[in-house]
């Protein structure tokens, strides 16, 4: 079975972030899904052992992380302005983890101006009941295994330069006006 690319045009139009940034993110998403079914198709077929079906199976990561996280990122955006319900258990632990959304967020931000390329994700720890800022350099790198995605900002250029240049506090804070807060708390409450 092949992976087919979601749609999320309904984002266009969502303020602090130009059609044109958005169609072209959504293509390089695509190309990552493309990428992906290729390498499922080939790898199968292929000696294992052989050098080819080494580097693919190396390169396999790095094209089904690419697509899902590019999926997880856009749905947790949104047209439409969503807040953290201040009652919800997602903001009590982040309260509990943090000391406070404010604290939370100051982290989360100071996360997303690091110097490179990479994602900054809100992890869930199913195990020991916290939550965790993390920063994923490359697609297939710095994952805290087995652990729940909460939200997800893309830190990568493609993610803000059309928009924003060298500005990443003005995208960071066009993300966070935008997160879409109703599939986090869905995310938490299906992790925990």
């Amino acid at each position: 079975m092949l992976y087919t690319p979601k749609n999320f045009t309904q984002l266009l139009g969502m303020e602090g972030f130009s059609d044109q940034l958005l169609k072209n993110h959504f293509t390089l998403y695509e190309g990552y899904a493309k990428n992906t079914n290729t390498l499922l198709e080939k790898l199968p077929v292929l000696d294992p052992g052989s050098p080819e079906f080494n580097e693919l199976n190396r390169r396999f990561g790095w094209e089904f992380n690419g697509m899902r996280l590019h999926e997880i990122y856009f749905e947790n955006l949104s047209k439409e302005n969503t807040s953290l319900d201040s009652g919800h258990p997602l903001a009590k632990k982040i309260d509990e983890c943090f000391g406070s959304f404010e604290k939370w967020q100051m982290h989360f931000n100071g996360m997303g101006t690091i110097r490179g390329i990479g994602w900054v994700l809100l992890y869930y720890d199913t195990e020991m009941k916290r939550l965790f800022n993390v920063w994923i350099d490359e697609h297939d790198r710095n994952h805290l295994a087995g652990e729940a995605p909460i939200l997800l900002m893309d830190m990568w250029e493609h993610a803000f330069m059309i928009d924003y240049g060298l500005d990443k506090k003005g995208y960071i804070g066009a993300f966070l006006k935008n997160a879409n807060w109703r599939i986090a708390m869905e995310r938490f409450n299906m992790a925990k």
